[in-house]
Order: structure tokens, then sequence, then C-alpha cells
């Protein structure tokens, strides 16, 4: 009599390789989750700098050189910002600096977004 199947070996080693492809794809999916909250993150701080940005130039249409803060919230986030108007060479122009952190990141962290717009006198 022939006996037909797998040897408990054959069926271990099948069982090492479904394992190990399991646990490589929970680690894929949690990275594909950190990357998605990351760029949730930048998003907003990119629309919270356009925001600052587009308000400057509302209120302002030649700003004061100088520097400002605020907060905003964007989604379910709070975010600081920094603003800063400087003089370029030409004398009817002004550079906004926009650089949006993390509500509760330190004066010393990098910022989350920066965005750079120029305001003009007519």
């Amino acid at each position: 009599m022939k006996r037909r199947g797998f040897s408990l070996v054959e069926v271990l080693v099948a069982l090492a390789v479904v394992a190990i492809a399991l646990v490589a794809l929970l680690a894929a999916a949690a990275r594909m989750a950190r990357d998605a909250d990351r760029l949730r993150e930048l998003t907003l701080a990119d629309w919270v700098a356009a925001n600052v940005l587009v308000e400057t130039r509302l209120r302002e249409p030649f700003p004061e050189l100088g520097e400002r803060e605020g907060r905003m919230r964007m989604g379910p986030r709070e975010f600081r910002w920094h603003r800063v108007v400087q003089n370029t060479p030409e004398p009817a122009l002004r550079r906004v600096d926009v650089h949006v952190y993390a509500a509760d990141a330190a004066e010393s962290d990098a910022p989350i977004h920066s965005l750079v717009g120029f305001a003009g006198r007519r």
C-alpha cells in the first residue's frame, strides 16, 4: 500500500514559510499606516502655510517687515506657525516665509512644512 500526503517536516517548513510571509505583510501594513499618517500631517501643514500666506496677502498687500506667530487648527490637528517678512533686492517686493510646526513642538524642532511667497506693491 502506497501512502500519500506530506511528512511532518514538509508541513513544518510550509508553516514556517507562511509565518514569515505573514510577519512581513504585517510589518508592511504598519509601515503604510505610519506613512499615511505622515502624509496627512504634511498635507494639513501645507494647507496651514497656504492659509497664512493668503491671509497675509489679503490683510496687508505689502506686509510690514518682521516676524509673527500664531496657531491654527486644521482638521483634527493643531499647528503653530511662524511667519517672517523680509526685504528683497527689488524694493517693491517682499519675501514671506511661513514655517509650520506641530502645536507641541519645541522651539528647536525643525518645521513640518515651509512655504515661501512674495508680496508686492503695485
